[in-house]
Parts: C-alpha cells; sequence; structure tokens
C-alpha cells in the first residue's frame, strides 16, 4: 500500500510540473517567445491567482525546476547563468 501512495505522489509531482512547463510556455509565446525568468515568475503567479489556484512559498523554485526539467521545450539563449529563457518548442 505504501509503494502505491508513493507513486501517486510521484505522479502528482510529475503532473504539477508538467502543468507549471505549460503555463511557462504560454506566458513566453504570448510575450514574443522569450523573456527574463523573473518576468516569466510573475506572470505565472498571476495566471494561478487569476484561476483561484492556490500560490505556495515554493513556486518561483517549482517555476524554475520546470524550465530545467523541459530543456526540449525551453532554452537559455544567452547561455548558462543568463536569467532570460526561451521557447524553443511548444508542448503538444
Amino acid at each position: 500500500m505504501a509503494n502505491t501512495q508513493i507513486e501517486a505522489a510521484g505522479q502528482n509531482a510529475l503532473n504539477l510540473l508538467e502543468s507549471i512547463a505549460r503555463d511557462v510556455a504560454l506566458v513566453l509565446k504570448r510575450l514574443g517567445g522569450s523573456a527574463h525568468q523573473n518576468v516569466v515568475i510573475d506572470c505565472v503567479t498571476a495566471m494561478k491567482r487569476n484561476r483561484g489556484e492556490p500560490v505556495t512559498h515554493d513556486l518561483r523554485q517549482t517555476i524554475v525546476q520546470a524550465f530545467e526539467s523541459y530543456s526540449q521545450w525551453f532554452a537559455r539563449p544567452f547561455g548558462e547563468g543568463s536569467m532570460r529563457w526561451a521557447l524553443i518548442a511548444e508542448p503538444a
């Protein structure tokens, strides 16, 4: 039973991360394809609030994790260490 709960929790975390990555992609598309990380974080936070979704204290870190985890969708056009992100492929 415990393994099932752990697997369910892991799947929920993946679903949340993908959902946030999709929000990030939408924001970047609306901003012309690229933007500073802080602008994207602010926009995703506002989107979540507008939809009545909870905005947790770790949302900023989760958004950064989504950028990094979905490298097939996002890239840093000015290289590592840059705070600018670009949409390189839209989610299916």
